[in-house]
């Protein structure tokens, strides 16, 4: 079975095809970094206009590279939450559209069940990945969420922890935004560390409570202590460089992640990790999470940890083996409530 997956969720516009919720015939990927850059941030209306301008290219790119005729698919699939709202209904729509046209199936997808699935996908002809067996723990780290989970099925999730203001990927934006350092800030945060050294300030890990935030997690704090109060942090006996302070920041940020994390695995029981989103990409988040010999921390390849279609066509895959389909008139909806709390 061959599905069309469509992902457009914030400012990549993607699609991709992929054959029975395993093997990627097709990956397409266009990035509107250089648009957004000089903002040093994702401009929603920017992002909207160029997955208008490029959705249709892109898909044509991916059936093409994935040598099929668009009648040759079996199945559309489109993310339809959470993210922008004008962006998902640029996927949203044109995969509807498209769906109807071909009189095939259309299925609606949560892209946040897409980053705990993008671990089982490969290209066509590598060897294929081993599904995580169910339950295991999620964890998903983005821009826009940072999301610890007990994972039970491919559809069904449930939320042990969040972020109660900032995700991870938005602290790593909003430091890089301050400091200069350039954009996206993960990977550019990521690239410094390796230069610097972690010693050099002592950010405190954010703190909630006990009882009530067990699993939570907080980045407000920690990018305001980095922006702000960097000096009362600051190792004396190191200088206080952009490398040394990204090293620091890094650390903390992970460690806050991780340390929750393992808790989590401890409670549970659980010693199967599944990551996902583009944080998932970071160097030093994947060797914290190495640290326990008896968890086992399973990453999508780097190139699948971003928004993709692949992810998107391998969930909708499941769906349609359930006999599932969404309606054309299936809207996006920008939020899912439980995969963000503030504190009471």
């Amino acid at each position: 079975m061959k599905i069309l997956g469509i992902e457009s969720s914030c400012d990549e516009t993607a699609a991709a095809v992929v054959e029975d919720g395993k093997i990627i015939l097709s990956n397409v990927v266009a990035t509107q970094i250089p648009f957004h850059e000089i903002y040093k941030g994702v401009v929603p209306e920017i992002a909207s206009r160029k997955h208008a301008e490029w959705i249709l290219p892109v898909v044509s790119q991916a059936l093409r590279e994935a040598n099929l005729q668009a009648s040759e698919i079996d199945a559309v699939a489109a993310t339809n939450r959470p993210g922008l709202m004008g962006a998902l209904l640029v996927g949203l729509t044109f995969g509807k559209t498209f769906a109807w046209s071909l009189r095939k199936p259309f299925i609606a997808v949560n892209h946040m069940l897409g980053h705990l699935y993008a671990s089982q996908l490969c290209e066509r002809g590598a060897k294929q990945n081993h599904a995580a067996q169910y339950p295991f723990l999620g964890l998903l780290v983005s821009g826009g969420h940072t999301i610890i989970c007990k994972v039970n099925a491919f559809d069904d999730i449930e939320i042990l922890g969040t972020t109660v203001d900032d995700s991870i990927g938005e602290a790593f934006d909003k430091v890089a935004k301050f400091y200069g350092l350039g954009y996206p800030g993960g990977v550019v945060i990521d690239s410094l560390s390796k230069k610097g050294c972690a010693r050099a300030f002592d950010f405190p890990v954010p703190s909630l409570d006990e009882k009530e935030h067990r699993y939570d997690v907080s980045f407000s704090g920690l990018k305001t202590a980095v922006i702000y109060q960097r000096d009362l942090f600051w190792n004396k006996n190191y200088d206080a460089t952009n490398e040394n302070l990204c090293a620091a920041f890094q650390e903390t940020a992970c460690r806050t992640i991780v340390s929750r994390l393992f808790k989590a695995c401890d409670d549970t029981n659980i010693k199967t990790v599944v990551a996902g989103g583009g944080v998932a990409a970071n160097s030093r988040l994947r060797e914290m999470l190495g640290e326990r010999a008896d968890i086992k921390c399973i990453f999508p390849p780097l190139k699948l940890c971003g928004d993709n279609g692949a992810m998107i066509a391998g969930v909708a895959y499941h769906f349609l083996l359930r006999g599932e389909r969404s309606g054309l008139d299936t809207t996006a909806k920008a939020r899912v409530e439980q995969f963000k709390r503030g504190l009471k």
